[in-house]
């Protein structure tokens, strides 16, 4: 009897039907592959669930870099029952939902064209890779192999432009980071109730202030961290790490509204 072949799982992910529908095939030709596609990233997600299920998840996905960017009305790539519709979930988001929930799932990005910022973005929402759709069959079993021993597989035309890429955004990181810890706790929770994006109203009845006393709050924030607005603010919280504030119980109404860069309600 010879010795079983070690299978390896993979996940073809893209919105463009023939596309998917032959790489899937060359896929299934090796001996040590076993291939399926999915067509959106809520399908993927779909066959996560289910793959995880069954107790034979998958290893590697590979993911549109355009996926959901598909002009409506296009075929799916996997033809089926006609599902419920749910929100769109593009390829870098789709990337770094696989990474925070199945860490052991690696994800490699196929992609049209070398972008040197849609990769590093890529990377950073914890891509293994970022590979050319027109690559040979040969390279990119190379990459699903390599990915597996924990390599990270980058085109070696755009290195220098994803390490500028990366170095830019961590210093954008470090220099936001360093402004939100200029906050009192009471700022910073403001601060997450914007990132929430609740409105001077709803932060009133979360934290138990006043709305005069939230406005100035919020006045200071945007202050303290040199912007002009609340979208500004809650974009460098984002790049600071700063997380929206937990859901409450009941529902608080009061929608960030903005006038000439002012907080209205």
């Amino acid at each position: 009897m010879g010795v079983p072949v070690a299978r390896i799982r993979v996940l073809v992910v893209d919105d463009h039907r023939i596309f998917a529908e032959s790489l899937a095939a060359a896929l299934a030709a090796e001996p040590d592959v076993d291939v399926s596609a999915a067509g959106s990233g809520p399908a993927a997600l779909r066959a996560l669930e289910r793959a995880a299920a069954e107790g034979r998840g998958y290893d590697v996905l590979l993911v549109d870099a355009e996926l959901g960017a598909q002009a409506a009305g296009d075929a799916p790539a996997v033809p089926g029952p006609r599902q419920p519709e749910a929100p769109a979930v593009d390829g870098i988001a789709l990337v770094a939902g696989v990474r925070a929930n199945r860490p052991a799932v690696r994800s490699v990005v196929l992609a049209e064209k070398d972008d040197p910022r849609a990769a590093a973005r890529a990377l950073q929402a914890g891509a293994s890779g970022w590979v050319a759709k027109d690559c040979s069959l040969q390279r990119l079993l190379s990459v699903i192999r390599g990915v597996l021993r924990d390599e990270t597989h980058l085109p070696p035309a755009l290195l220098t432009g994803v390490l500028r890429e990366l170095t830019t955004a961590r210093k954008h990181r470090t220099d936001s980071e360093r402004l939100v810890e200029s906050l009192t706790p009471r700022e910073r929770e403001v601060l997450r109730c914007m990132v929430a994006g609740l409105g001077r109203k709803a932060v009133a009845e979360r934290l138990f202030l006043s709305p005069h006393t939230v406005r100035t709050h919020m006045q200071n924030v945007l202050g303290k961290l040199g912007v002009h607005s609340t979208l500004a603010a809650v974009a460098l919280a984002r790049r600071a790490g700063v997380g929206p504030a937990e859901p409450a119980v009941r529902p608080l109404g009061g929608d960030v509204v903005e006038r000439g860069g002012q907080l209205a309600q």
